[in-house]
């Protein structure tokens, strides 16, 4: 009986030590996730994660809890680039893009109603002060237009050229959205 004593106690010494490592948090419907996977946790919810780190001896569990100091490690490019480097590029082009798209299509409507002025059908009624005033915003809208369409193109060439660049260093492709 003694024999059999000693050898549990240095089997109970003998199962080895193993953990898990679980991220929390807590997306913006309220509902609680967990995973054991960093990877899986959105990008948007990375600065709110709760790590939990469970070690599992023998039978019973336990677990420690990281300080909030401690954040998981970051997923970076090639270059030690994160996220927040990523987005700080990409950003000001696509807001840019956005501008430039929204005014674009304002000028462009405004444009096509004064064209409407020199119909045909309008051609008559109107002096020739008021054919040259009228050629004239045209002329001007067209030029607004033009501006727009620059800043349009540049900042796609942009956004393409950085996202090359984001798929040389291997940075996540999520990052440029």
């Amino acid at each position: 009986m003694r024999k059999f004593l000693i050898f549990l106690i240095l089997l109970l010494f003998a199962v080895p030590a193993s953990g898990a490592t679980i991220y929390k948090w807590v997306d913006k419907e309220g509902v609680l996730n967990y995973t054991d996977d960093y990877n899986n946790v959105p990008s948007s919810y990375r600065d709110q994660v709760e790590v939990k780190y469970y070690l599992t001896e023998g039978v019973a569990p336990a677990y420690t809890e990281v300080s909030p100091h401690k954040k998981a490690e970051t997923k970076t490019d090639l270059y030690g680039r994160d996220e927040t480097w990523w987005r700080e590029k990409v950003d000001p082009w696509k807001e840019q893009l956005r501008e430039a798209t929204e005014n674009y299509e304002r000028i462009q409507k405004e444009y096509m109603l004064q064209a409407q002025g020199l119909s045909p059908f309008n051609f008559g009624k109107m002096s020739l002060t008021q054919y040259q005033m009228l050629s004239s915003r045209l002329e001007a809208l067209n030029n607004e237009m033009e501006t727009y369409q620059g800043q349009i193109t540049e900042a796609k060439e942009t956004l393409s050229k950085l996202s090359e660049e984001a798929k040389e260093t291997k940075a996540d492709p999520a990052w440029l959205e």
